[in-house]
C-alpha cells in the first residue's frame, strides 16, 4: 500500500470519526431540547420564561413544586429508563450477533412483569392501593422490584441453559426467548384470572408502562444500579467489538467470550428488571433505537454504545411527552406510545434491509 492510499484511508477514518462524534453531539443537544419541551408541556401553564426563572431561583412556589416534584423526576426517569433499555438492547445484539435481540424479545421484560404480578397478587404489594383519576399509587414498590428481578433471572437462566445445550446458535437463543416470553405471559394471564377486581386493575394499569410513577427515591435506586452498568458496558466496548467478530477471534486476543456474555446478560437483566418493576413494560426501545443509531453511524462500539444510550433517552422522553400532550388532559401511558411508534419504524428498517 503506497503513501497516497494510506493518506486516503486515514482521511476517511477521520471523516467517519468526526461524523460519529457530531451525530452524538447533535443527539445530546436534541435531548436537551426535548427535555425543555417536556418541561413546558402539560396541563399547567408553564413557559420558557418560567423555566428560566426557575433556573434563577426567582419563580413562585407552585411552579417550583410542579418542576421539582413532578416534571423533573419524570424527565430524568424517562431518560434513564430509555438509556437502560437501549443500551441493554444494543449490547445484546452485539454479544448474540442477532439483530432481533432485545430485553423484550428475549423474554426478560415478560418474566419481570410476571414477578411484579406475582408480588401484587400473592405478597401484598397492593395492600394499600389508591386511585385518583387515572393514577394508582403503590405502597410496596420495592417488593415488586425484588420479585421482578428474581423472575427475570429465572427467565435468563432458562435461556442460558438452552443456549448452552448443544452450543445453540443465536437464532435458537432468540426462539428460546420468545418461548420464555410466551410462558410468562401465560403466567400473567393466569394470575389475572385469579385476581380480584382491584388486583386485576392494578396489574393491567401497571403493565402499560407509565413514567408518572417516577419520584426521587426510585430515581436514586435506578441510578445506583444502572449507571455502573452503563460504565461497565462502555469499559468493555473493545471486548464487544472483538466478540462481534466471533468467539474464536475473541479468544485469540485474550477475551473470555463465555464469561463476558454471561456477565453482560446478567447486567442487561438487572437493568431491565429494575426499570420494568418501577415503571412497567416498555417495548421496542431496546429493539428499534440501536438499529436507528447503527444505520446512522455504523458498528463501532466506541461510539455506538454511548450514542445509543443518548438516543434511547431522547426517544423515550419524546414518546412520554407525546403521551402527556396529544390528548391532554388525558395521559396515555408511554408503553402504548412506544409500541405505536416502534412498530412502523421497525417495519421501515426491515423493508430497507437496515437490520444488521
Amino acid at each position: 500500500m503506497n503513501n497516497k492510499n494510506k493518506t486516503s484511508l486515514i482521511q476517511q477514518y477521520k471523516h467517519l470519526r468526526y461524523r460519529r462524534i457530531m451525530f452524538g453531539v447533535t443527539m445530546t443537544m436534541l435531548l436537551f431540547v426535548v427535555a425543555i419541551y417536556a418541561f413546558t408541556s402539560g396541563g399547567s401553564n408553564l413557559s420558557l420564561v418560567d423555566f428560566v426563572a426557575l433556573l434563577k431561583g426567582s419563580q413562585h412556589e407552585t411552579a417550583s413544586q410542579i418542576f421539582y416534584n413532578i416534571r423533573l423526576p419524570r424527565i430524568i426517569g424517562a431518560v434513564i429508563t430509555g438509556m437502560a433499555l437501549a443500551t441493554s438492547g444494543v449490547v445484546m445484539q452485539i454479544i448474540l450477533r442477532n439483530p432481533l435481540a432485545s430485553p423484550y424479545t428475549l423474554g426478560i421484560s415478560s418474566s419481570a412483569a410476571f414477578g411484579a404480578a406475582l408480588a401484587i397478587i400473592l405478597f401484598g404489594a397492593t395492600s394499600s392501593v389508591a386511585k385518583m383519576g387515572n393514577v394508582f399509587y403503590f405502597d410496596n414498590p420495592y417488593t415488586i422490584a425484588i420479585f421482578s428481578f428474581g423472575t427475570s433471572l429465572i427467565g435468563l437462566l432458562s435461556i442460558l441453559l438452552i443456549a448452552k445445550w448443544r452450543n445453540a446458535s443465536s437464532e435458537i437463543v432468540i426462539l428460546a426467548g420468545i418461548i420464555i416470553s410466551s410462558f410468562f405471559s401465560a403466567g400473567i394471564a393466569a394470575l389475572q384470572y385469579i385476581a380480584d377486581k382491584v388486583q386485576l386493575a392494578t396489574i393491567v394499569f401497571w403493565s402499560f408502562g407509565d413514567l408518572g410513577r417516577s419520584n426521587w427515591s426510585r430515581l436514586w435506586i435506578v441510578s445506583i444500579i444502572c449507571i455502573p452498568i452503563f460504565i461497565y458496558f462502555y469499559a468493555n466496548r473493545w471486548n464487544y467489538k472483538a466478540l462481534r467478530s466471533g468467539d474464536e477471534y475473541a479468544h485469540s486476543i485474550g477475551v473470555n467470550a463465555a464469561r463476558l456474555r454471561r456477565i453482560t446478560l446478567v447486567c442487561c437483566t438487572l437493568c431491565t428488571a429494575i426499570v420494568v418493576s418501577f415503571f412497567g413494560v416498555i417495548a421496542f426501545v431496546g429493539l428499534v433505537v440501536p438499529h436507528i443509531v447503527r444505520a446512522c453511524i455504523g458498528h463501532n462500539e466506541e461510539h455506538l454504545i454511548p450514542t445509543t444510550a443518548i438516543c434511547g433517552g431522547t426517544f423515550l422522553l419524546l414518546c412520554d411527552t407525546l403521551g402527556r400532550t396529544l390528548f391532554s388532559p388525558v395521559v396515555i401511558p408511554v408503553g402504548i406510545i412506544t409500541s405505536f411508534v416502534g412498530v412502523p419504524i421497525f417495519l421501515f428498517l426491515l423493508v430497507k434491509n437496515q437490520l444488521k
